[in-house]
């Protein structure tokens, strides 16, 4: 089972929209650690995410969906080594 950290921006729209709550949810449900937040920008919403690299790539899957308002645009993704960093899955203000 491997284990990888996965860092995402989600681009469109994407505030307003219970795209955190979605994230977490989702999140939670595949049993991985770490944070979403919106960004400053107002159009993009950042998550960081650890755990099974098979339940990181469903996690992206869906974040390229989001909640029925949203409205995804682009989604980067950016693989790196599994760090431990994260007790659960929460949202950030």
């Amino acid at each position: 089972m491997k284990q990888a950290h996965l860092s995402v921006r989600i681009y469109g729209h994407v505030q307003g929209v219970f795209f955190r709550y979605f994230a977490q949810d989702i999140a939670r449900r595949l049993g991985l650690k770490g944070y979403v937040r919106n960004l400053s920008n107002g159009d993009a919403v950042e998550v960081e995410a650890e755990g099974n690299k098979q339940q990181l790539e469903k996690l992206v899957e869906q974040l390229k969906i989001g909640p029925p308002a949203a409205r995804v645009k682009k989604v980067e993704t950016n693989w790196s080594d599994y760090t431990g960093q994260f007790d659960e899955f929460r949202i950030r203000y």
